[in-house]
């Protein structure tokens, strides 16, 4: 696979278990072509330095997913950065994340902390454009 979604959430979370999946759904029904999923626990050691090193997620804000694409240079996958930070996004709203591609979950009114399949298919398809 050259792209990975790697769901950052914590055992026990409605929303963690729904954002998996939604995504696991759509990776084997061939809606996501190319793509697999890591899975990221932030209630334990790896999680949480793997959540950390990205540097931009909101731990208030869980579950998330980050879009990233295998390096032959690296031998690693990479965050895709994002082409156009912070700018505005119809689908996705306040859950894009800013300079790389992905989502957090909004748990304000407007986002009512669901991540849509809407949401998922629009990032990952942008990722995979980049």
């Amino acid at each position: 696979m050259n792209y990975r979604v790697t769901v950052f959430g914590k055992e026990g979370c409605d929303k963690c278990t729904q954002l998996k999946h939604r995504l696991s759904k759509m990776i084997n029904k061939g809606q996501l072509a190319d793509v697999d999923m890591d899975y990221k626990d932030v209630l334990t050691v790896d999680g949480v330095v793997d959540f950390s090193e990205l540097e931009c997620l909101n731990p208030q804000r869980i579950p998330a997913m980050v879009v990233s694409r295998y390096s032959s240079e690296s031998g690693r996958y990479e965050a895709i950065e994002n082409p156009r930070p912070g700018e505005a996004d119809a689908v996705c709203k306040k859950s894009r994340l800013y300079h790389i591609m992905g989502i957090q979950t909004d748990y304000s009114l407007e986002g009512r902390g669901i991540i849509t399949p809407e949401m998922i298919a629009h990032v990952v398809t942008e990722a995979q454009r980049c």
